[in-house]
């Protein structure tokens, strides 16, 4: 039985670690994952926003179903990060921007469907 238990913990817990990582976004945090060549998505969220706040519960709901594996996605605040827009030339909140490693390879706004968010941070992978 208590092999059973540790199996069960261990199948759990390398779910858990291979699920979509949902994170604050730093530059460093951004810049590691890249340098290592790690798939990453960068999502401009505000906290007034309903289109952002229908596209965090999808997110919560991709990574309950472990859907995106391996993929990490760094939540930038909308108002607190202008110069970030300014460089990356986000003008509204609400946008994904996709990267494989250092190289974007995909970039939307205002989508709320489960389906499409899928698709679309799934271009990382």
């Amino acid at each position: 039985m208590r092999r059973l238990l540790f199996a069960l913990a261990l199948l759990l817990s390398t779910t858990l670690v291979h699920a979509l990582q949902v994170q604050p976004y730093t530059p460093e945090s951004l810049a590691a994952l890249q340098q290592q060549g790690k798939p990453v998505a960068l999502h401009f969220h505000a906290g007034w926003c309903g289109t952002c706040t229908e596209q965090e519960r999808v997110l919560n709901q991709l990574k309950a179903s472990n859907a995106l594996p391996a993929l990490t996605l760094l939540v930038v605040d909308y108002d607190a990060n202008k110069p970030l827009r300014k460089q990356l030339k986000v003008t509204s909140q609400s946008t994904f921007i996709v990267y494989k490693g250092r190289s974007e390879v995909a970039r939307n706004g205002g989508e709320t469907r489960p389906e499409a968010i899928r698709a679309l941070l799934s271009k990382a992978l």
